[in-house]
């Protein structure tokens, strides 16, 4: 073995690959080329091919390999003996050539170095127009003379490929670094460089690709239709825009758009409504790396400076292939679930005290577009609690796509169902009554979490039917003709509720003895209600929030009114702040986040209901010093008078019996209306009542019962009672068997009731 002569031209040898034989050892003509294969001891049994000319400088029986070809093949040395001999390119087989190459590229001297960006497409014409029907194989090194400078280049992987093929892409193989994966360049070969990893040199500044294509990140087979992801459709094609549009294109188009890649997606919204599941799914659609999964909890370490190494760890492979390939390296995908658990706002106090909160979000920072940017990189993080994590993680640059993954609509619930029982329909386990789209609409302000346990629910009723009769163990012997009916569906929905809906108990408590229209201001304040109802559903009205205020006496029934509107309303989203609901907080602090959760809740719903109950109960008003909670009454003035997220309509019924101490403390003015809601004023309203709730078999014990309380009027017909009083008392005068003693104990309550409450109460 020799090395090439100094007087053997570069272009012909060094800088082309070729080896150097004399002609008359391989029968060919002065710079005629041969493919040889390269064997012995020297080379530990591995075998080397490639190409090699006449030249008749060469010694006959020697064989001269320039610098790169001698390091290729284990580092060699002028004098080494190796065994030679022809090689037949058949012997490669049907997939002898090469589909694609990755080069590791770097300069060849230190002092032949340049700051000038090296096009991709430029440097690929130029190594398939000088080594075109050569053979490559991974470790294969050739210097590379570019624009003056030489170059090292470095074959890192190779796809091959069946060039008899009709379309030259099929039957490739996955890339490659096997030693023995080699293959014959052409010029339908895909050439992309990358710098090469420990360079001794200056780091070459790469640009520009040769090709890419939609491919390269996702998958050829991927279907919007094929995630599994009800419900979802237009969050998603957000979220593939904005975060994988761009990464599709070539390189060199987006840096002539001077654009960066979007690195961070915050995907926020209740519990259970699938934002684990995209991504997931982002997971499976992608070809390149698989995501590294983070759970917010795992990252924190008792050990100091742990938690920030574990963030630094999550980046390392980012950071490794990023200074290798730069721009062409694939793109790392993190999926950081639970993020609020350790991204909270910097100085709240996380982390115990000991400021370990406040680090692990700078690092976070620092990593996500800090001083060395990576732009192959994309952190997709998840929250319940958006409001909880730091502002600077939420600009551009960083979690810049910001998608909430809200409660589904009717036609994403029907989607969501329509997944969740494909397995049943597949294999004839549901019952042809089951109708997807009335069960869609009959689950309003159902997560997808739900919908699934909606179908786990009446599955459980369907086995249960197919349990033997005293006996829970044993299975009937016709399970085999097992199928979920309408009934199972129907008895699931009386079991599984949704976490973001109607407080049906709560509303039927406040509603218990019916709406009695007493007066024509009963039906007068229901359709008003009813007309700022249908004012918040029309998409087109500039307001997206109303409140009211119910004000009257003591039982008067704003309450009931509120109530009976709300479920009139069919909103999706209904739920009562009232004093009740408070008594297990402790302080003002907690009753306050508990206040406020509701409130950031009903906005989650595109359409809600809020009533507030008792609101001089809520702010502790107390007439003795007078005493109050001046924190829980500026978070309802705060709350009441926010406006909810574009396309979330919000109406807040407020109810008192104490209008004039709202007024002394400018509270009641942030109501956009206030309702007075009226007591039985007359005995035309009261006789009307008995005759609702039918308290008396006769009617002259009616008559008789309205003049006893006629008299105790003394002459004026005024009653003044609230209508919940007067029910309550009808209610218990019912269960009286005797009619006569029926009439004198309605009789005296009602003068007892009047008595009590004669004269203003508010």
């Amino acid at each position: 073995m020799d090395a090439i002569p100094k007087a053997t031209r570069d272009a012909e040898f060094i800088f082309s690959n070729y080896a150097a034989v004399h002609p008359r050892d391989w029968n060919i003509g002065e710079m005629e080329d041969v493919a040889i294969r390269v064997s012995g001891d020297r080379l530990r049994g591995h075998d080397y091919i490639l190409n090699a000319k006449g030249f008749s400088l060469i010694e006959p029986g020697r064989i001269a390999f320039g610098e790169p070809q001698r390091v290729w093949m284990n580092n060699t040395s002028p004098g080494d003996t190796v065994v030679v001999e022809s090689f037949n390119p058949i012997e490669l087989g049907q997939k002898g050539y090469l589909g694609s190459v990755e080069v590791a590229i770097e300069f060849a001297l230190k002092n032949k170095v340049t700051d000038a960006p090296y096009d991709q497409e430029a440097l690929a014409k130029q190594f398939v127009k000088i080594y075109e029907n050569q053979i490559f194989a991974p470790g294969q090194q050739v210097i590379m003379m570019f624009q003056n400078i030489p170059l090292r280049a470095t074959v890192s992987t190779v796809e091959l490929i069946d060039m008899s093929l009709e379309k030259p892409g099929e039957g490739g193989s996955p890339s490659d670094s096997n030693p023995r994966a080699r293959g014959i360049l052409t010029r339908q070969t895909e050439v992309t460089f990358i710098r090469a990893p420990a360079s001794a040199t200056k780091p070459m500044n790469l640009k520009g690709s040769a090709k890419r294509s939609a491919n390269a990140i996702v998958r050829p087979d991927f279907k919007f239709e094929t995630l599994g992801i009800g419900g979802l459709d237009d969050e998603f094609s957000v979220i593939f825009r904005r975060a994988f549009a761009s990464r599709i294109f070539p390189p060199n188009l987006i840096e002539q758009l001077g654009i960066m890649h979007v690195k961070g997606i915050l995907l926020y919204g209740p519990p259970g409504t699938g934002k684990t599941l995209i991504a997931r799914q982002i997971g499976k659609m992608l070809q390149a790396r698989e995501p590294k999964v983070i759970n917010g909890p795992e990252v924190l370490n008792k050990y100091v400076g742990q938690s920030e190494e574990n963030i630094r760890k999550m980046f390392a492979d980012a950071e490794k292939e990023y200074k290798e390939k730069g721009d062409e390296s694939e793109l790392h995908v993190i999926i950081f679930d639970e993020l609020d658990a350790v991204c909270k706002q910097r100085g709240s106090g996380a982390g115990g005290g000991t400021g370990v909160g406040d680090s692990v979000v700078n690092q976070l920072l620092s990593k996500l577009d800090g001083v060395d940017q990576l732009n192959n990189i994309l952190l997709i993080g998840m929250t319940n609690r958006k409001d909880m994590i730091d502002d600077a993680l939420l600009r551009p640059g960083r979690l810049e796509v910001q998608v909430e993954i809200s409660l589904p609509d009717e036609k994403g619930r029907q989607q969501i169902l329509k997944i969740h029982t494909s397995k049943m329909r597949e294999n004839g386990r549901i019952a042809d009554d089951v109708n997807l789209a009335e069960l869609a609409a009959m689950t309003k302000n159902f997560s997808g979490a739900e919908l699934n346990g909606l179908s786990k629910s009446a599955a459980s009723f369907a086995f249960n039917r197919h349990t033997q009769a005293g006996s829970m163990a044993a299975v009937s012997k016709d399970v085999t003709n097992l199928v979920i009916t309408r009934e199972d569906f129907m008895s699931a929905l009386s079991e599984v509720t949704p976490a973001f809906g109607v407080s049906d108990e709560e509303l039927t408590k406040s509603i218990i003895y019916g709406i009695v229209h007493f007066s024509q201001a009963i039906e007068q304040i229901i359709n008003s209600c009813m007309i700022y109802l249908d004012a918040l559903r029309d998409q087109a009205s500039k307001s997206p929030s109303f409140s009211l205020l119910f004000h009257g006496p003591d039982g008067s029934g704003k309450t009931s009114l509120a109530a009976h509107i709300a479920k009139a309303s069919e909103f999706p989203f209904i739920k009562i702040i009232s004093p009740e609901s408070l008594v297990g907080y402790r302080d003002e602090m907690a009753k306050r986040d508990h206040i406020h959760k509701i409130f950031t809740d009903a906005v989650k719903s595109p359409l809600s209901i809020l009533i507030i109950d008792d609101i001089e109960g809520l702010i502790e008003w107390n007439p003795v010093g007078p005493r109050m909670s001046n924190t829980i009454l500026q978070t309802l003035r705060t709350l009441i008078r926010a406006i909810p997220p574009k396309g979330h309509r919000l109406l807040i019924m407020g109810t008192t019996s104490r209008r004039s101490i709202l007024q002394q403390l400018d509270f009641a003015s942030i109501f956009n209306k206030e309702i007075p809601v009226p007591s039985l004023h007359s005995l035309s309203e009261l006789e009307y009542v008995l005759e609702d709730q039918r308290v008396f078999q006769d009617k002259s014990y009616l008559v008789e019962a309205m003049n006893m309380v006629a008299e105790a009027t003394q002459g004026s017909n005024r009653v003044e009672v609230g209508i919940k009083s007067i029910l309550e008392i009808a209610a218990s005068a019912k269960t009286l068997k005797n009619e006569d003693q029926k009439v004198n104990w309605f009789a005296d309550e009602m003068r007892t009731a009047m008595a009590s409450l004669a004269g203003p109460q508010y």
